[in-house]
Formats: C-alpha cells, sequence, structure tokens
C-alpha cells in the first residue's frame, strides 16, 4: 500500500472510503497528480516516484491552518 497527500481548496467534496480515479500530469523534471474531477492535486514527484496506481481510496480528510488535505491510499 502507497498512501499519498493531496491539497484541496474546499471542503465538503470528499468522503472517507470514496474511490477515485487519479491524473497524471508531467512537467519537465517531475510528475503531478490530480484526484477525481480536479477536487486536489498532489506536490510534483520524481520520475523514481511515479504512482502505478491509477484509482485510489480516501483514508482521511483533515483541516490544518494551510488547508484541507486528503490522503488516498493505492494498491501499490
Amino acid at each position: 500500500m502507497r498512501r499519498m497527500e493531496f491539497k484541496m481548496e474546499r471542503t465538503g467534496l470528499l468522503q472517507v472510503g470514496d474511490v477515485l480515479p487519479v491524473t497524471e500530469g508531467k512537467l519537465p523534471t517531475s510528475y503531478y497528480y490530480t484526484l477525481g474531477k480536479s477536487y486536489a492535486m498532489s506536490g510534483n514527484y520524481g520520475f523514481s516516484e511515479r504512482l502505478k496506481s491509477r484509482e485510489g481510496t480516501v483514508v482521511s480528510v483533515d483541516e490544518t491552518p494551510k488547508g484541507f488535505f486528503v490522503t488516498v491510499e493505492f494498491e501499490e
């Protein structure tokens, strides 16, 4: 299992247990991931850290002073 954190701008879009697709985006030297229909976005990951799965399960949605963060678990 692999867990990744995604930044979400608004709350109420996702719930724990939701299974969502993940889309990979490419930058010149790294990759980033978008959760569902642009609900949340990951940080940047290097080539060796690329995600192999194309869907994951939401395991937590947390509110911090910096915003809302979603933790998603992938079968890897």
